[in-house]
């Protein structure tokens, strides 16, 4: 555990020290995200903070390959080509897109390209933890694993709408998967339990964690694409490492749940970008538009048309965020019935506080009336 957090502490400083001199070359070169009728924020802000973020994954996996506990994971220098590589395409493509604004074919393309990249060098679904389904044919494994990697991408892209809100997501989303990643893998392999899902996760989330002070509300830089298809990339990677890799009898029988978890859990962490994705694809279908096209009626605008803040907004929709992915790790380590209750009384809480606006506005008609 420690080396998992030495890790993440150094991805951390270092996605904090490089924002801001990041920002000044976006400043300079005038890269700015423009105001837009969807858009929340009022000022120009610069982006491209994707490559602080960038920065720090690559720092923290050069200093990983460095400490002893997790050297092992380097024996096999595939998975972390494939990750680091297809890491390397994403910021590229995300930096060009953030400059000249690509077409969004063009990006859907270049993510493809990166997913089959990771997939190709070993980061691949190879089945399918749900009675024990194995994927047989190698290029059915990599067309599944870059359909799994685009909707996790794209899935991040779309939350990506208010300061921090990305960021905070996945961090808060990554820490549960550490959790049940790192405890899988002590469960499994107690003599040698470093793995590389657990590693990419401590990575994701400093980089996120160290990213956050400069993009909460007010934020003074903005991730772009560059940082939010990364991140989407990394929460894919780590979910894919576990997913469908490790055979459930290992787990034993008083662990039942967890045969299910590598199923549950990364819809639990990605549930409100799933949800966001899920929601606004529908809606523009039935619109007549392109599932990609832009609109204004994402999850996190209709919190504000709710009457919350902004900095409200984000922490609310961290919370259920929290409630959720952490609620699913908790049934590995607790009877359901102490997690039902305790998730119960939270959900109820939660619930209480994202409607609340509406409570104050009736309140107030009814002084008015």
């Amino acid at each position: 555990m420690r080396a998992y957090l030495f890790i993440l502490i150094i991805s951390a400083l270092v996605a904090y020290l490089l924002t801001p001199m990041v920002r000044r070359v976006a400043e300079r070169g005038l890269i700015f995200s423009p105001l837009r009728e969807r858009d929340v924020h009022s000022v120009p802000t610069p982006r491209l903070g994707g490559v602080a973020m960038f920065g720090a994954v690559i720092v923290g996996l050069i200093f990983a390959s460095q400490t002893p506990f997790l050297q092992r994971i380097f024996v096999d220098m595939a998975p972390i080509i494939g990750i680091a590589g297809a890491a390397t395409v994403l910021c590229v493509l995300g930096i060009i897109d953030d400059i000249w604004d690509l077409h969004w074919m063009t990006k859907l393309a270049g993510q493809a390209l990166a997913a089959g990249f990771m997939a190709i060098n070993g980061v691949a679904l190879l089945s399918i933890p749900f009675g024990g389904v194995i994927i047989a044919s190698p290029r059915m494994s990599i067309i599944i694993t870059i359909l799994v990697v685009l909707v996790t991408i794209n899935a991040v892209n779309f939350v990506d709408g208010l300061d921090g809100l990305a960021a905070g997501v996945v961090a808060i989303g990554g820490s549960a998967f550490f959790i049940y990643s790192y405890g899988l893998a002590r469960d499994t392999s107690p003599e040698s339990y470093a793995n590389l899902a657990s590693l990419i996760t401590a990575i994701l989330v400093g980089a996120c964690l160290g990213f956050l002070p400069h993009n909460f509300n007010p934020a003074r830089i903005f991730m772009g694409d560059s940082g939010s298809m990364l991140i989407g990339l990394l929460l894919a990677a780590s979910t894919i490492r576990v997913t469908g890799q490790v055979d459930p009898a290992f787990l034993g029988e008083e662990r039942v749940f967890a045969t299910f978890l590598p199923i549950i859990l990364p819809i639990a962490v990605m549930f409100l970008p799933l949800l966001d994705l899920g929601l606004a694809v529908v809606r523009r279908l039935m619109a007549g538009q392109s599932p990609f096209s832009a609109d204004a009626k994402h999850l996190h605008h209709r919190m504000l048309s709710l009457g919350h803040s902004h900095a409200r907004a984000v922490l609310i929709l961290y919370s259920w965020t929290a409630l959720i992915a952490f609620g699913s790790v908790m049934l590995l380590l607790m009877s359901w019935v102490y997690v039902v209750c305790i998730v119960g009384g939270l959900f109820a809480i939660t619930l209480i506080f994202t409607f609340y606006p509406l409570r104050v506005r009736q309140k107030a008609r009814e002084e008015i009336s």
